[in-house]
């Protein structure tokens, strides 16, 4: 298995985008209330007697439920191709935002792979752990074999994961080396793997990193600032799934992934013009 991955060096003040044609205080107060009502209602949803979750909500639903959380902050979606529908599956994608999370899981409803520190968090843990999300303990390596084993197990049980296996989130423009841990998963259960490539635009122009969530950055200044934006789209292509046993093991299965998203290394951050030099803290939600 591979170590913990080091910190992106993305930080706000070096990449994060200001939005150029803001909306106006009203519009994005708004926009905030009705992602914290859906939200609510996720958690009412969650919350339930654990006879609904255990009948499963319907794909369908939690597909434009996610979608609607999307919208609702301003965002428009785009999305191209379509996951395998049915069986063991581990989605991958790049991790930029908070919202490559409701972007991943419309794509296909999926248990979440998440920090360990989420299920400590006062509003959130409980309600994520009664999702399903799967957790690992970054600062225990020797609990690592454990966590690829339980995704194993949800894979073979023929329920789709999904995972950002960069490890952490880079600001849309640079990019991370995808850690190999995560396809063990894929390997063992034999299932494919399928790559998703998410990337946030304003308006036509070239890929904004106003919607990263890097380093330093809060939370609800990450909200604001994408709720006050103008024109932010959200692209979604679904690569073609990566079928089990075309990669011998997970190193090859991982580059394979990676290449789907990224095409040739020379997009990774040693490339990165931004002349990043520090480490920053990360606000990844993966962290294999």
């Amino acid at each position: 298995m591979s170590g913990r991955p080091p910190l992106a060096p993305c930080t706000p003040a070096a990449c994060v985008q200001r939005p150029r044609a803001a909306a106006a205080v009203p519009r994005a107060v708004l926009r905030l209330a009705v992602v914290a009502a859906l939200l609510l209602a996720g958690i009412a949803v969650v919350l339930a007697p654990s006879r609904l979750l255990r009948r499963g909500l319907p794909a369908d639903a939690v597909r434009r439920y996610c979608r609607w959380v999307v919208r609702a902050v301003g965002v428009r979606v785009r999305v191209t191709g379509a996951a395998v529908p049915e069986g063991g599956l581990l989605l991958v994608a790049p991790h930029v935002s908070w919202l490559d999370i409701p972007l991943l899981t419309a794509v296909r409803p999926a248990r979440l792979l998440a920090k360990s520190e989420i299920r400590r968090w006062p509003v959130a843990g409980g309600p994520a752990a009664r999702a399903g999300v799967l957790f690992i303990e970054r600062e225990r390596l020797r609990a690592l074999p454990g966590t690829v084993g339980a995704m194993a197990r949800v894979l073979r049980a023929g329920a789709a994961v999904a995972a950002f296996p960069e490890g952490s989130t880079w600001c849309g423009r640079a990019r991370g080396p995808f850690h190999r841990a995560v396809f063990q998963a894929a390997l063992d259960a034999g299932v494919p793997v399928q790559p998703v490539r998410i990337r946030y635009r304003a308006g036509e122009r070239a890929v904004s990193t106003t919607p990263a969530f890097v380093g330093a950055d809060t939370l609800l200044a990450s909200l604001w600032r994408v709720a006050s934006a103008r024109g932010l789209t959200a692209e979604v292509e679904v690569c073609p799934a990566l079928a089990p046993g075309r990669h011998p093991d997970r190193r090859a299965l991982a580059e394979a992934a990676e290449r789907a998203v990224h095409g040739p290394a020379e997009g990774r951050a040693r490339d990165h013009a931004h002349g990043h030099h520090g480490k920053a803290p990360s606000k990844s939600m993966c962290a294999l």
